[in-house]
């Protein structure tokens, strides 16, 4: 099994710091990537990222687990005693807390681990569906039928979330798997909040269904960016291939 990927990340446009990171690593014939979306005062945010990004990469690379989604468990529950440690150490860090994406491609099988309002996303024979759901105020006020999908996607709470790494001792991440037909056209895309909060998901469906990466990453940019570019944003497309 082999991968096309491709990998973004951009402070946003009156932004000092970019609290989002990113990476993918090839590991055991195998595809890991991560990303995260930091918060917090300061350059709190940027250190939650940057700490829950690599302790992640290490904590799964490292395991001689053979279940994955064990694998993807134990790094984030690691990468949360992280955040949390240096969160504990006072100010500028105190409350300091990020969003965490991990998915490990390998031998037709996807498996991913989400906390947070960052998103996987999989694009199955040209038709777009999002795999996670935002652990996020709105989200929950949307399931309990308080306000509309309308209503939603311009709420003055729209960023605030309710799970995140490093805001608890316990975290209740979702984790799972997928099984691929390979005689699909499979793309996945996990992104930060910077960019499904301005680009929504019939024109993400457009833009991925693009044959080309360096096309679709242009696309992608040019259109946050005379959006305003507001929040950090960041994603990572991959294509497993045969």
């Amino acid at each position: 099994m082999g991968f096309n990927y491709l990998r973004f990340t951009s402070p946003g446009s009156v932004k000092r710091l970019n609290e989002d990171a990113v990476e993918t690593n090839e590991i055991n014939d195998g595809l890991l990537a991560v990303l995260c979306d930091g918060v917090g005062g300061d350059n709190g945010g940027e250190l939650a990222a940057r700490i829950a990004l690599k302790s992640a990469i290490y904590f799964f690379s490292s395991s001689d687990i053979d279940d994955y989604l064990e694998r993807i468990k134990l790094a984030m529950e690691e990468s949360n005693k992280f955040v949390l440690n240096h969160s504990s150490s006072g100010l500028p860090y105190k409350n300091m807390a990020t969003t965490l994406e991990i998915a490990y491609f390998k031998d037709n099988l996807v498996y991913w681990g989400h906390i947070g309002d960052s998103r996987i996303y999989h694009l199955k024979s040209k038709r777009l569906g999002q795999i996670t759901k935002d652990h996020s105020l709105v989200q929950k006020l949307l399931d309990e039928g308080f306000i509309t999908h309308k209503q939603a996607a311009n709420h003055p709470q729209k960023n605030v979330i309710i799970k995140a790494l490093g805001d608890n001792p316990v975290i209740e991440p979702d984790i799972s798997k997928i099984k691929l037909n390979m005689h699909d056209e499979n793309k996945f895309f996990i992104c930060s909040d910077g960019v499904s909060n301005l680009i929504n998901d019939d024109e993400l469906e457009d833009i991925l269904l693009l044959n080309d990466f360096n096309e679709i990453k242009n696309k992608l940019v040019k259109l946050i960016k005379i959006r305003g570019a507001i929040d950090d944003y960041s994603f990572i497309l991959i294509e497993p291939k045969k």
